[in-house]
């Protein structure tokens, strides 16, 4: 597992950003710096991908470069992955994506819920690299079900899931139930409170992005 802030490097200063209650309130900052951590996720998990030689001519002569072999796969979870996936995007631009909806249920008087997906649209998916990716990797449940819906689209080659914040719980969770993924993460966390919110997490993402959701 990868854990960004491990290494010395500025995503610190976004992920402390994304935490500051009082930063919090600039949504447009927040939805940023999700943006600017995909950008460093991407650039990292583009260090493990497969490149082959190729000739470029200059005005000046010819440079012997690589380039990737193919374009992994990005799959964000709505509606909060949206700001993050986009960073990603700026980095894997000819990418094909496939989009996914799964959210919390309605919570039980003990706080459990389910999760319900309502929205999936995806390319072929077989034998090839998959980045998924969702900001809060809470219980870890959302992701553990949305790649056994994107199955139906045919078995990737390699599973990358990325998070800006993970739980400890949350990575035990995915890592039993997928062993073979590859698990990055900006940050992880301690534990979850009785809500199965990530502490000291950052809050609910999505509505931090774009606004307070009705619960229906």
């Amino acid at each position: 597992m990868f854990i960004l802030t491990q290494h010395n490097n500025i995503a610190h200063h976004f992920i402390a950003e994304l935490r500051d209650i009082r930063i919090q309130r600039d949504r447009m900052r927040f939805r940023r710096n999700l943006e600017r951590l995909g950008e460093i996720m991407a650039y990292e998990i583009s260090k493990t991908m497969r490149y082959r030689p190729r000739v470029v001519e200059t005005p000046l002569g010819f440079a012997h470069m690589q380039e990737l072999t193919e374009q992994p796969i990005l799959v964000p979870i709505l509606r909060a992955g949206l700001p993050f996936y986009q960073g990603f995007l700026n980095f894997f631009d000819h990418a094909p994506s496939a989009f996914i909806g799964a959210f919390r249920g309605q919570h039980a008087a003990d706080f459990t819920f389910e999760i319900e997906m309502r929205y999936i649209a995806a390319p072929d998916l077989n034998g090839r690299e998959l980045i998924l990716i969702d900001p809060m990797l809470a219980t870890g449940k959302s992701v553990v079900l949305t790649v056994e819906a994107l199955l139906q689209y045919g078995v990737p080659a390699t599973l990358h899931i990325v998070s800006a914040i993970a739980s400890k719980e949350g990575v035990a969770h995915v890592q039993q139930h997928l062993p073979n993924s590859h698990l990055w993460t900006g940050a992880l966390d301690e534990e979850l409170n009785h809500k199965f919110y990530i502490v000291p997490g950052l809050g609910d993402a999505g509505d931090l992005a774009f606004g307070a959701k009705i619960s229906t």
